[in-house]
């Protein structure tokens, strides 16, 4: 990046967030794409996804969730009533699991802690707010990048007119 006489360090910040969610969007995918970090095509030639069966069941449960509870409630409403139905649906789940921290191969002090892991496999980051943002997709690949684990969802209860499922890969 050229820094030039007359360049504000706030417009630095600005350009170099902008590359930064560039980059983000080619390793995430919202809930109508697939990820270019995925298989493409399965054995029938169609598109498949990262543990698709696994994350159609999550996903009935969170439509569930806000089928039932809509929106404008806080995010630890949503954690609860999420983990009764995954009880109900019989969906092998974590709630509040800690995800440990290494520097150069040694383990940190400090920890992550993930609203659920499913399945051993896939992490959902819980967000009640009015739409999902850059912070919290880079939250979830932060997690990721932690436990080696390679899909997340953040799932986003607060906004107003549907539950937003966003899919993060690693």
């Amino acid at each position: 990046m050229f820094i030039g006489p007359g360049m504000s360090r706030a417009f630095l910040r600005w350009q170099a967030l902008a590359l930064f969610h560039e980059a983000f969007k080619r390793n995430t995918e919202n809930t109508e794409g697939c990820s270019l970090r995925e298989p493409q095509h399965g054995k029938h030639g169609m598109a498949e996804l990262l543990f698709e069966d696994e994350v159609f069941r999550i996903r009935g449960a969170v439509f569930e969730v806000y089928r039932e509870m809509g929106s404008g409630f806080l995010e630890a409403v949503y954690q609860e009533c999420l983990e009764r139905e995954f009880q109900k649906l019989g969906i092998d789940y974590v709630a509040h699991r800690a995800l440990n921290l290494t520097y150069k191969g040694e383990a940190l002090n400090q920890f992550y802690r993930a609203d659920f892991v499913c399945f051993d496999k896939i992490i959902l980051e819980l967000k009640a707010m009015q739409s999902i943002a850059p912070e919290h997709r880079l939250q979830l690949l932060h997690y990721l990048k932690a436990t080696g684990l390679r899909l997340g969802l953040v799932i986003n209860f607060g906004a107003p007119a549907k539950v937003q499922i966003e899919r993060v890969v690693l």
